[in-house]
């Protein structure tokens, strides 16, 4: 019997390397992608469908999270994990031999090919966002689970760190690996050789845990009910703005196409025996308090991840590479906060503290920001920025833990996916608010800004993303103060 504890923590342990694997590249496609694109749209001669390579992958990985969540409750979570990777390494494939063989039936060009394949790929990296914290579930306690929470924090910003140096690098240097491949399409078929090793470690170690709902089953109707209404949502929220102005009525009809879908989607839950989502979650405090939470902080957070390098590149004359290599402090910051905000945690088996701290002080970092001008060091700036990091990145990998730790058993998948789906709505929304507010500036001048004037969106952008952390502060005040529970019973064998 004793003997049986280290090889169930050994098991647990491997199956834990091979989650983050996975979620690392899922992570690292959001950002790999970004420097080879260039090169992409001139070799497949798609620059009119440039955003699109992005938007695909985007639409598919957000709109599904909460599907999943629906899955890993009633279904084997080994069973969904590893067909997540299937169809994530298959999309991957597929992006990388897009447009070798010429133009397709039904598909058509490279160019198209590559953006179906590329939701192909957001459909299995969905998968991947949601069942990582899902799988960390099975495997450790609560209270023992943040200081685990904290290494996926860290993961996060690891990708962010890596994934446009090494775009960059295969796209430049990959092209003589074999005759004839270019070296962009090895910026996805890097992931078949990861993702295989990250596979095999989960076929060997991943516990066969039983379902939550073993005769449960997943109605067709409201998970079309709600795609339906999700992607013409998240697709005017991306394009609009930016590709499509606001008043375009493709734009408004997104919108009211899919609010009218949502609200049939919400009203077949409701009458449901089965829904595909428990909506009564949201009468659920803590669940509450996390959303509210995650909305804000997540769009807050897209202010530093999107603007600083816009600002280094146009207001200081960086070059792209130094003003990638200026973020990497503020990267360490995310990778530094994310771990000990989890071992805190473990060790006091309470998070609300940690909210509490955390919340005001990166509305605070961020008002700080705002402070910005043309005569700021940029030093000062890449220092504030690295501050910033490590107060905002403890409550994205403890919200999952604070959740999991107060609702049944039975709904935790859809409990921890729909707090990783709010999160990435309050970042799709803080995209389009804040791509705003920069298109508002450039809108008041001769539709560009001088090098002076970027301290000045810069500002405002910061300031907007402070107002949001400090109403982030509500959720951290109404979250109770819950005691992160023991060990739970071992895990389920297969039978």
């Amino acid at each position: 019997m004793n003997a049986a504890i280290p090889d169930r923590r050994r098991e647990a342990i491997w199956t834990f390397a091979g989650v983050l694997l996975c979620l690392f590249l899922a992570a690292l496609d959001q950002t790999i992608v970004s420097t080879a694109l260039p090169r992409v749209v001139q070799d497949l001669q798609g620059l009119q469908r440039y955003a699109w390579v992005t938007t695909a992958y985007l639409l598919t990985s957000t709109a599904l999270v909460p599907i999943y969540g629906k899955l890993a409750d009633v279904r084997r979570h080994f069973a969904v994990q590893a067909g997540s990777i299937g169809l994530f390494l298959s999309g991957s494939l597929l992006c990388g031999l897009a447009g070798l063989a010429g133009p397709l039936p039904i598909l058509g060009d490279g160019m198209n090919q590559l953006i179906v394949a590329r939701a192909i790929q957001g459909i299995g990296g969905s998968g991947l966002f949601a069942m990582a914290f899902i799988v960390i579930a099975d495997l450790f306690p609560p209270a023992e689970r943040g200081k685990f929470q904290g290494f996926i924090g860290s993961v996060w910003g690891l990708s962010s760190l890596v994934g446009p140096f090494l775009g960059g690098v295969l796209t430049d240097r990959a092209g003589g690996l074999i005759p004839g491949v270019a070296g962009w399409r090895w910026v996805f078929l890097v992931n078949l050789p990861v993702g295989a090793v990250a596979l095999w470690i989960l076929l060997a170690r991943m516990p066969r845990k039983a379902p939550a709902h073993p005769s449960g089953h997943v109605d067709l109707g409201q998970v079309a009910l709600l795609l339906a209404g999700l992607v013409p949502l998240l697709l005017a929220l991306s394009l609009g703005g930016h590709w499509l102005p606001w008043t375009d009525p493709v734009i408004f009809g997104s919108f009211a196409g899919g609010i009218l879908l949502l609200a049939a989607f919400v009203a077949a839950s409701l009458r449901s025996k089965a829904p595909l989502l428990q909506l009564r979650l949201y009468s659920q405090r803590t669940f509450q308090a996390m959303s509210w939470l995650l909305l804000m902080q997540g769009a807050a957070f897209m202010g530093l991840i999107i603007f600083p390098p816009l600002y280094l590149v146009n207001a200081r004359g960086f070059t792209p590479q130094q003003a990638g290599m200026s973020l990497i402090p503020m990267t360490l910051g995310v990778m530094v906060g994310s771990i000990l905000a989890g071992q805190i945690a473990s060790r006091k088996r309470r998070v609300r503290f940690v909210f509490l701290a955390a919340s005001p002080a990166m509305a605070i970092a961020l008002f700080v920001l705002s402070g910005i001008s043309d005569t700021t060091p940029s030093w000062l700036f890449i220092l504030e920025l690295a501050l910033t990091g490590i107060v905002v990145s403890p409550t994205f990998p403890l919200s999952s833990l604070a959740v999991q730790n107060a609702v049944e058993p039975r709904v935790i998948g859809q409990a921890t996916a729909l707090t990783q789906f709010t999160r990435q709505i309050g970042g799709v929304l803080g995209s389009a608010a804040l791509g705003a507010i920069l298109a508002a500036h450039v809108a008041s001048g001769d539709g560009q800004l001088q090098p002076t004037e970027y301290a000045e969106v810069m500002s405002s952008i910061f300031l907007v993303c402070g107002i949001l952390s400090a109403l982030s502060v509500l959720g951290a005040w109404f979250l109770p103060d819950l005691e992160l529970k023991g060990r739970p019973e071992p895990v389920a064998a297969e039978g």
